[in-house]
């Protein structure tokens, strides 16, 4: 964890701004429908639960009046929590406004870049980004000042994008302009052209972000490589799951090694099921909650997803998380008031470990205060999961097979109970009665 305490003071910086803005909402407006000790937060996941593609699932739209009052104000804390990261959060509430048939703030929206928010060491440096959509004004937006993108780099430097016959210089040779030097790189998401992004994000990382270079993998580690979202697959109208920006990272990651024979490095793995991101997550409920009027802090989050790897495995590994953090301070609060402790008890070491880039830039300190108890995994079946599946294997040694396949990122450990979810349901609408019913709120 030694490598992401520089991140903690960003941590620290976000979250007393958060909570600063909340504390600013006027509660005179609050609801009369906050139940006190039933203090929860519901988690969405977009593609494969609400939509696929930018076709709605009937489901959703139906769930939503559940979560509604008549004046059309939310009576929970909702977040939508999705791995895309190819636009801006405004654009993603719109669409989610048209398709659901309720008002959705872009505060509400959480994409898989936000986190890079706390990210604030890199703030200042010059970071290549990779993806699509308005990948500039997004980095901007979320605080970098110094930004390239992929197309400024091959206007640069025109010979280094040549795989395409028809996008090599004709005539003379231009000369390349030369740009500063890359400090950083961010891949938001899959791009349009992986050809060209795949040449030259190696081209950056062999030349220690300065393509006038040349190649050489002396000096190694690279320089920093950021990565939001690893979905290997996503849900959309097609049959069949589509590639999504694991696939992309998964062929750098091989690309890098091929040539180098050295493993590719990541500073931060963002988006789920990172712990970093379900953090952010909790930090906005919890805004919501003191928003909506709540004078109890939310114990309960429940995160509703279709991909075992992304979904299910990121909340229960957060959950895991939780509990860590609940004997961490129960060992301190035992200590500090002079009692001892019970050597039978259960202790931080008794929870199974977790990696660094797990945490990707979480302050990983246990113990934390205002936490939820608990987060539940409710996997839906009308995305990449379906009930004909069969379960993954718990030996991890038979998960590689033709048929079976471990999906996660290579640098998260496969742990096969973190991909059994809580609950197993359809579709939303019946994720959200059975939240309701376990939290003894009147389904309208």
């Amino acid at each position: 964890m030694q490598r992401f305490r520089p991140l903690k003071r960003g941590w620290q910086l976000l979250k007393s701004s958060c909570e600063g803005a909340a504390k600013q909402v006027n509660t005179s407006a609050s609801r009369n429908y906050s139940h006190g000790h039933n203090s929860f937060g519901l988690l969405f996941d977009i593609d494969g639960v609400l939509v696929r593609g930018r076709t709605p699932i009937p489901a959703a739209k139906q769930c939503f009046k559940n979560l509604v009052d008549r004046d059309g104000k939310y009576k929970v804390p909702v977040l939508f929590v999705t791995n895309a990261g190819n636009c801006m959060r405004q654009t993603k509430a719109e669409h989610l406004s048209h398709v659901l048939g309720v008002e959705v703030s872009p505060d509400q929206v959480m994409l898989a870049h936000s986190p890079l928010r706390m990210f604030t060491k890199f703030h200042k440096m010059c970071v290549l980004v990779s993806g699509q959509g308005p990948v500039e004004e997004v980095a901007h937006n979320l605080g970098f000042q110094d930004v390239l993108t992929i197309d400024m780099l091959r206007d640069a430097y025109p010979l280094l994008d040549i795989v395409d016959h028809n996008r090599r210089p004709k005539g003379c040779i231009p000369s390349s302009k030369g740009l500063r030097p890359i400090d950083a790189v961010i891949l938001f998401g899959e791009p349009i052209r992986w050809e060209t992004n795949l040449q030259l994000i190696v081209d950056v990382l062999l030349t220690n972000g300065n393509p006038d270079n040349d190649w050489s993998s002396v000096q190694y580690p690279h320089i920093p490589v950021l990565a939001c979202n690893m979905d290997l697959l996503w849900m959309a109208e097609a049959k069949n799951p589509r590639f999504g920006h694991g696939m992309f990272m998964v062929c750098l990651e091989s690309l890098y090694k091929k040539v180098t024979g050295y493993e590719l490095k990541y500073e931060a793995l963002i988006g789920k099921p990172s712990i970093v991101t379900y953090n952010y997550a909790e930090l906005l409920i919890r805004q919501q909650a003191e928003s909506l009027g709540w004078t109890t802090p939310v114990k309960r989050l429940y995160a509703i997803g279709d991909n075992p790897m992304a979904d299910i495995y990121g909340a229960n590994l957060y959950n895991r998380y939780l509990q860590a953090s609940q004997v961490a301070k129960a060992q301190k609060q035992a200590k500090s008031g002079g009692g001892s402790v019970n050597p039978l008890a259960e202790t931080v070491d008794d929870v199974p470990k977790m990696t660094s880039a797990e945490f990707s830039g979480a302050s990983g300190v246990y113990g934390a205060e205002d936490l939820p108890d608990e987060c539940s995994s409710i996997l839906v079946c009308t995305g990449v999961y379906s009930r004909d599946q069969q379960e993954l294997p718990a030996d991890t040694t038979q998960t590689v097979t033709e048929q079976r396949i471990f999906h996660g990122h290579r640098d998260f450990r496969f742990d096969p109970s973190l991909t059994q979810p809580s609950f197993v349901v359809q579709d939303v609408k019946e994720a959200v009665e059975l939240v309701f019913r376990r939290e003894g709120w009147p389904l309208e």
